[in-house]
């Protein structure tokens, strides 16, 4: 579906340039209601991760060229945000690394490949593997989302378009959000990367939530590595343990700049270590 054609834009390239913004907002606006039609199996698969994430596993995803780079970038954003290590949430695309930035032909299309990859990353019973295709019919990562059930990890589908069947015996949920037509035709990047992105946002948050990353809707465990992100934690220990300004950065310096110990030891009166412990328990 995703390489048919849109007859709301085949004159598309006569248009001024709002006409042409104008013809592309009012697709894109179809996207989240068509994501929220998927809540349900996205919810499934929040589960799965925090499943994975309490057994020591890993959410991994796999894909090629645009949902590849998704995949990669949400993983690559778990990290700063949550206060996670990076090997948690894992981005795998075809092509390696040079496929981030170049179009590596091909490397779609080589299901072998995709099964070396789970090998590679040692897939195994406590992970759980999202594969991600536009198309829904990616033989990379079909090939990934078979070898991966073979070695005992759950696995979920990200499409935008109704997969074969043969690409859905390999999952054990499927997250299908039919975009329809581009507004240039095959232009994944566009309604479907949307959408890819929302269902992919959903999943890491969710499962970050569950596992207690967050105080009510504040980043609790966000690693303040700049000036900005160094206010965010201030305002935090500030509005959650209802402190001045001075005794939050007290406590911040305290803790070694962890949001999460600077809340702890205010709370109960301990020290930073105290703190970490009564995390831990």
């Amino acid at each position: 579906m995703t390489e048919r054609r849109n007859p709301r834009t085949v004159d598309i390239d006569l248009a001024s340039p709002l006409g042409i913004v104008e013809l592309i907002s009012a697709e894109d606006r179809t996207v989240a209601d068509t994501v929220a039609g998927e809540l349900a199996s996205i919810a499934r698969a929040v589960e799965f991760a925090e499943a994975a994430f309490r057994a020591g596993g890993r959410l991994l995803y796999a894909g090629a060229g645009t949902s590849g780079r998704l995949g990669v970038l949400d993983a690559s954003e778990c990290p700063p945000t949550f206060g996670v290590e990076p090997n948690m949430v894992v981005g795998i695309i075809a092509g390696g690394d040079t496929a981030l930035r170049n179009a590596v032909e091909g490397a779609e299309d080589v299901r072998e490949e995709g099964a070396r990859a789970m090998d590679t990353h040692q897939v195994n019973a406590n992970d759980f593997l999202v594969g991600i295709a536009a198309s829904g019919t990616t033989p990379y990562v079909q090939a990934a989302l078979q070898r991966a059930r073979q070695l005992g990890a759950r696995t979920g589908l990200v499409a935008c378009s109704p997969p074969p069947a043969a690409m859905l015996q390999h999952v054990d949920v499927a997250m299908i959000v039919v975009t329809g037509p581009e507004a240039l035709t095959g232009s994944t990047r566009m309604k479907a990367g949307t959408a890819t992105k929302l269902v992919l946002n959903m999943i890491t948050t969710g499962a970050m939530i569950r596992i207690g990353k967050t105080w009510g809707n504040l980043m609790i465990d966000v690693r303040a590595t700049n000036v900005k992100l160094k206010h965010r934690a201030l305002r935090m220990v500030m509005d959650v343990c209802a402190v001045s300004e001075r005794d939050a950065a007290e406590l911040l310096a305290a803790s070694n700049h962890r949001v999460k110990t600077a809340i702890v030891m205010h709370a109960l009166g301990v020290t930073a270590a105290e703190a970490e412990a009564k995390i831990l328990e």
